[in-house]
């Protein structure tokens, strides 16, 4: 938590805070096109002008070289910022919906309602992104909002409550710091929707105390996103494309790939050409690489090896716990139960597991919790659509890993255990808007088909009507 904050005086000012939200949103000050675009232009300008500050938070907090947080966190933000500006008023204007005949005259139309005042629960490893990106879409919706910034990424929660204040209307986004008792005093509060990006056990922590409220939320959680490689790929574009999607950002990323269901037959050379890609990405010694983050925090780290235990490392493995550093590593001979293998691995070890055929990757994959993302690298488009039809994934990528997020055009989210709802795009536009209908009928023409007493001859026409 950052130093200046003051645990108490923040968890006592919570429900005031979020009754002020409320006050301002009722005062219809955010409905309007002018108030949404002069938000989402205030955070292109942050995004802008305050691109050096954010960089030095992410560089401290969790590593990222240049190119990672501009790549991931500020571009990324920015992209889902104009993609909105752009097409807001085509999301915002109602949409026609036909009137049966038993209903006519009449006109039928959806609008668009901002749901109030909202909560953003933002988490650690792409701590600026998954924090500004909830609030472009919420703001688009024309909603107020809370953002929670993660407590352990300290330089980037302390960038988003000094700078964004200067950028959005203040009066109606509101940043609090802090952790546990922070957002124990936030989720206390009613909100209108929550959003919540992180882990599955805080994940049930924060629908337990929305459904106090009957509040909706969205749950941006994880899993272990397999990777399917068979004899059919090009191996040298998978093993780089793997190798990108699992070690950006020290591996610490939802949608990274978690690890690889491999034919047999194409094993040891799948697992030779990813030594090759890592030395090309990160050289001999990728802790003096500038291109390589670190872990989070210790305890992360011991965690991570924990995991290592016991396992063969076909390359890296080094560990140096003083840097937080542990070099990008490919396992082999993994057991299906190895601890490694129970949960979402989260940081840069990458397990391979032989398989013999399609059929048994897609057993293998069904007998765990539905991941968020899954991969299948194959030039067999037989095997892509078998594969994409038998599992159940939160989205998926042929060919490639992770780019899904790059289109705003498609929703990004989990299913089952790795989450539920979406966002990105007019999808982030939608889960923060009430879709409201709205019929309207004249009043010049007023038959009494349906008023009694029903006789014989209305019953039938209502039969021809209906």
């Amino acid at each position: 938590m950052n130093a200046t904050v003051d645990t108490g005086k923040v968890v006592a000012s919570v429900p005031e805070l979020v009754q002020g939200l409320r006050a301002r949103f009722y005062e219809d000050r955010t409905r309007s096109v002018a108030w949404r675009q002069a938000q989402l232009d205030g955070i292109l300008r942050f995004l802008s002008e305050r691109q050096a500050e954010i960089e030095g938070a992410l560089k401290a907090d969790v590593g990222k070289s240049y190119f990672e947080s501009f790549t991931t966190e500020i571009n990324f933000s920015a992209e889902e910022a104009r993609h909105a500006r752009k097409h807001l008023r085509r999301w915002m204007a109602p949409d026609r919906a036909p009137v049966p005949m038993i209903v006519q005259p009449g006109s039928a139309r959806v609008y668009k309602d901002p749901l109030g005042v909202v909560l953003i629960i933002a988490p650690w490893n792409y701590p600026f992104s998954l924090a500004i990106g909830p609030l472009i879409a919420a703001l688009a919706a024309g909603n107020c909002a809370v953002v929670k910034p993660s407590e352990v990424a300290p330089h980037t929660s302390a960038v988003i409550a000094r700078w964004l204040p200067e950028y959005v209307d203040p009066a109606c986004v509101k940043v609090v710091e802090g952790g546990i008792p922070e957002t124990t005093a936030l989720l206390e509060q009613r909100f209108d929707h929550i959003f919540y990006t992180g882990n599955g056990s805080v994940g049930r922590i924060v629908m337990t105390a929305a459904a106090r409220h009957l509040t909706p939320v969205t749950l941006e959680l994880g899993g272990k996103s397999p990777a399917y490689v068979d004899e059919t790929a090009d191996l040298d574009v998978t093993a780089r494309r793997i190798c990108w999607a699992k070690f950006t950002n020290a591996g610490q990323t939802c949608v990274a790939p978690d690890y690889i269901l491999v034919k047999s037959s194409v094993h040891d050379a799948l697992v030779a050409k990813l030594g090759e890609a890592l030395k090309s990405f990160y050289g001999d010694d990728a802790q003096q690489s500038g291109d390589y983050g670190r872990i989070i925090n210790g305890r992360h780290l011991q965690r991570l090896t924990a995991l290592l235990e016991g396992q063969t490392v076909a390359h890296g493995g080094r560990v140096d716990a003083d840097d937080l550093f542990i070099e990008p590593t490919v396992l082999t001979g993994v057991r299906p139960d190895a601890p490694i293998m129970a949960d979402e691995i989260f940081g840069p070890l990458l397990p391979v597991l032989k398989v013999e055929s399609p059929e048994e990757a897609i057993a293998f994959i069904n007998g765990r919790d539905k991941p968020l993302a899954l991969y299948v690298f194959s030039g067999d488009k037989g095997v892509q659509e078998t594969i994409l039809a038998r599992t159940s994934s939160g989205g998926a990528v042929i060919n490639h890993a992770v780019m899904h997020l790059a289109c705003p055009g498609l929703p990004f989210g989990g299913v089952g255990p790795s989450g539920m709802g979406a966002y990105h795009g007019k999808w982030g536009f939608d889960i923060f808007t009430h879709h409201k209908a709205v019929l309207k009928k004249p009043t010049f023409v007023d038959p009494d088909l349906v008023y009694p007493p029903f006789t014989e001859k209305k019953v039938k026409w209502v039969k021809r009507l209906l």
